[in-house]
């Protein structure tokens, strides 16, 4: 790709490995635009499209904004009854109304396997922009949501979990961000990302390129979905795991007693996954406490300390 001429506007363009893209309007206002979109991560249609919109709008969330419109972006077959598409569009648009924002429409293509997501415009200050980097020594590692999707998606695929563990599956995805957001916005966020793909090890380590700081995390205090550390322990582990924790070898160090198996979901690549803030560790308690109080699980699960030889450590 030819180099772009800089733009004193781009606040956060595609140069960094950030959830967004940022462009100033004016002193006041800067636009949000991010995309997603991926293939059913459950059976049930409505429960699809309203997790697939949740982790659309989460990069608005991430960057510390707030959701003004969206779009679909649709891939359909035509051997499938239109029906299906019917509940994955309502999932999505009545997640989209929870947000607060206003869906305009969208674009539709045939394809051979369903996809589905949106495109997402939101707004935030210019000065207030949430980076995914920027966490300093001393900073308290915050998540808030449990992670072990990818496991229990594997493990879906055999017809392994119950009801109980798959309602919990669909409404951890299915849960938008904007309460651990909203609950943040009031306090000191060096850094902020979401979780996804690259799974919690591997968005951490994004956190901490480039910069002054290690992560440590204590595995024992990360939350899990029910489900999750058993279906691990089966050998329940999607593909892309293993693509993150080879990618992760030389910048990652396990203490020696930390459970294989706990790291093993470190690196379980997530949808819809949770926001990891870096905060002030005296400032902690009360996003912890503020996510609580509407039933978001959030906890302290780490810290970050002075630069040392690997960018990320795990401890029991």
């Amino acid at each position: 790709m030819p180099p772009v001429p800089p733009n004193a506007n781009v606040l956060i363009g595609f140069d960094t490995v950030d959830d967004a893209g940022v462009y100033r309007l004016d002193a006041s206002t800067a636009l949000i635009q991010t995309l997603d979109f991926f293939t059913p991560i459950v059976d049930d249609p409505y429960w699809y499209g309203q997790i697939a919109a949740a982790n659309s709008l989460s990069d608005v969330y991430a960057m510390g904004g707030r959701p003004l419109t969206a779009m679909n972006i649709v891939c359909f077959p035509c051997s499938l009854d239109l029906a299906i598409l019917g509940e994955i569009i309502r999932g999505g648009a009545e997640k989209v109304a929870e947000s607060g924002a206003v869906l305009l429409g969208g674009h539709t293509v045939q394809d051979d396997e369903p996809k589905y997501g949106l495109s997402v415009t939101g707004i935030v200050h210019p000065e207030k922009i949430w980076a995914n980097v920027g966490a300093q020594p001393g900073d308290a590692l915050v998540l808030t949501k449990p992670i072990g999707t990818g496991v229990i998606s594997t493990a879906l695929k055999k017809g392994l979990p119950g009801d109980d563990v798959i309602t919990a599956l669909t409404g951890s995805m299915a849960t938008l961000n904007r309460v651990a957001a909203e609950a943040a916005s009031s306090l000191t966020v060096h850094a902020c990302t979401d979780v996804t793909g690259f799974g919690l090890l591997g968005h951490l380590a994004e956190m901490v390129e480039g910069g002054q700081v290690t992560a440590c995390i204590q595995a024992s205090q990360v939350p899990l979905l029910p489900g999750a550390y058993e279906y691990a322990q089966a050998g329940m582990l999607p593909g892309g795991l293993f693509t993150n924790l080879t990618y992760l070898e030389p910048k990652l160090e396990v203490i020696t007693g930390v459970d294989p198996d706990l790291v093993h979901l470190l690196a379980d690549p997530q949808t819809s996954g949770g926001l990891l803030f870096a905060l002030p560790a005296e400032e902690a308690p009360d996003l912890v406490a503020a996510c609580r109080q509407q039933e978001v699980q959030a906890a302290v699960i780490g810290k970050f300390r002075e630069r040392g030889s690997r960018d990320l450590v795990v401890e029991p």
